[in-house]
């Protein structure tokens, strides 16, 4: 699917001019595949890589454009089960024309990082720094979620907290891969800038991209890092609850098997002792009960078991 874009005010708006500066194909099928690559000379191989999941970030200099492929958060659904992954984007850069390929449809333009676009060129600055900012965004989520699976695990035993945290943690290893590729690939562009063209405001703004795209790394490190060295620990959480609940059960067991035999033994059929025949038996019987299950919580409290 194609769709049509050009800057106006210094923002990102949807024209249906087909001199649009700015292409943008969601998913192309075989037909524009074709097409972009017997019209603009679009490296077939590159162009797949544009749609894989698991490739790279890298940069390209082809005759008559740039090409390079950066790493974005793909939109999270509810069928991900909390794994958060990285899709890639493929930019082929003209100088006045901008093709941009995308395996999903995302709203790409929106942000803050996107309301002032005075040019092709920053506009592919910016899109990096959108990708960044939507990193850190997703990483503020998984930590969030993280503790409210921690608080869980405090309490319960199922194995599907457990599950949830390892979920997060690989979405973190994802998520640390894919900014670190993207850092490679913001200094091949800065060795590149002339290619570009960028201007000198251009390339301040690149070099705060370069700072941008670090503390994101080193805040989805700190967050992997936090959370593998604590699985460890909340399995043995989970564990220890369980010993909890099995001596609770224990407890309730044996209290009640104790005044049970009581009751047992002055239920057969042989002649009581101490008077149980009488009418009142059955009080002392149900008394000595009372008397053996006390007995036997005080024992229990004694022995701090």
């Amino acid at each position: 699917m194609l769709r049509r874009y050009q800057i106006e005010n210094s923002k990102i708006v949807e024209s249906t001019d087909e001199k649009a500066p700015i292409l943008l194909y969601i998913n192309p099928d075989e037909t524009e595949k074709r097409l972009l690559v017997d019209n603009y000379q679009i490296d077939e191989h590159t162009l797949n890589s544009a749609l894989d999941p698991d490739e790279q970030s890298r940069l390209e200099c082809e005759p008559g454009h740039i090409a390079f492929i950066y790493k974005r958060p793909k939109n999270y659904s509810g069928d991900d089960q909390l794994l958060f992954k990285a899709s890639t984007m493929g930019v082929f850069f003209f100088g006045e024309l901008l093709i941009l390929v995308a395996a999903d449809d995302t709203n790409l333009f929106e942000g803050k990082q996107l309301a002032k676009v005075g040019s092709v060129r920053e506009l592919v600055i910016r899109l990096i720094y959108r990708a960044i900012f939507h990193f850190m965004e997703h990483l503020k989520i998984i930590n969030q979620i993280a503790d409210d699976v921690e608080q869980k695990i405090n309490k319960a035993m199922e194995n599907k907290f457990l599950i949830n945290l390892f979920a997060l943690q690989k979405s973190l290893v994802y998520y640390q891969n894919a900014v670190n590729s993207n850092g490679a690939l913001i200094e091949k562009i800065r060795h590149n800038a002339a290619k570009f063209g960028f201007t000198q405001e251009e390339m301040e703004l690149l070099d705060d991209i370069v700072i941008e795209n670090s503390q994101c790394y080193r805040q989805a490190e700190v967050y992997s890092n936090i959370l593998a060295s604590l699985m460890d620990a909340r399995a043995s959480i989970v564990s220890n609850n369980l010993n909890v609940l099995m001596k609770t059960l224990n407890i309730i067991t044996i209290a009640i098997m104790v005044p049970t035999f009581v009751v047992s033994v002055f239920s057969m059929n042989v002649t009581l002792p101490f008077g149980f025949g009488e009418l009142p038996a059955f009080w002392k019987i149900m008394g000595l009960a009372g008397v053996s299950v006390t007995a036997f919580l005080i024992f229990w409290k004694y022995k701090k078991w």
